[in-house]
């Protein structure tokens, strides 16, 4: 039986289908289309982009001392990016096709669309990629280990944390063995989304 606090969980993944719309709104306003996952703007859009970038030099030169001190701590984490990005495509390949879970689709956490903005120069489009790459590589291990937790440990928290995700409303509320016992090594719920096309 579901508590309250699934039903309101559910209640917000349907606002995050309409923000997904109101995203798709950004299109027309900025007037550039997805064709085949590409990211294409109006030729007029690109024009007026490309006249508001500013130079390599003016990004350069305008840098203050302490951003320039951080660039080889912010670039090094690129080592343990990569090594994550590693066990993570062996941890899906093992544990999480042993378990019977669906595999999280790195293509649906990790994307590089900030290249396709005129608007940037090369140095910005560069550091645009290793933001994207980072921040997203760490959402795409999150959703990887809710999946891992869904499946091992599916109870709520007895206290609200900053954050909850996507799989919690389907865990059992604290203190609630037998809804625990139905939950644990469930696979059901991973289908039920698998045909409702959200996994």
């Amino acid at each position: 039986m579901k508590s309250r606090i699934s039903k309101i969980l559910e209640e917000i993944e349907i606002k995050k289908q309409e923000l997904k719309e109101e995203y798709l709104k950004l299109m027309e306003k900025y007037n550039f289309s997805l064709i085949k996952w590409k990211i294409v703007f109006s030729k007029e859009a690109r024009e007026a982009n490309r006249k508001k970038r500013i130079s390599i030099f003016e990004s350069i030169f305008s840098a203050r001392v302490r951003e320039v001190l951080s660039i080889p701590f912010i670039y090094s984490m690129i080592i343990p990016a990569l090594i994550l990005d590693l066990f993570l495509f062996m941890y899906q390949n093992t544990a999480i096709r042993l378990y019977g879970i669906p595999l999280a689709k790195r293509s649906d956490y990790i994307t590089f669309d900030r290249k396709e903005l005129d608007y940037l120069n090369w140095l910005q489009k560069i550091n645009c990629l290793y933001c994207s790459y980072v921040n997203w590589l760490f959402s795409y291990a999150v959703e990887v280990a809710w999946r891992t937790e869904k499946y091992w440990c599916p109870i709520k928290s007895a206290k609200k944390m900053k954050w909850w995700h996507y799989w919690e409303k389907y865990f059992a509320d604290y203190g609630d063995p037998e809804w625990f016992r139905e939950c644990f090594q469930s696979i059901e719920e991973y289908k039920k989304e698998k045909e409702t096309k959200l996994v």
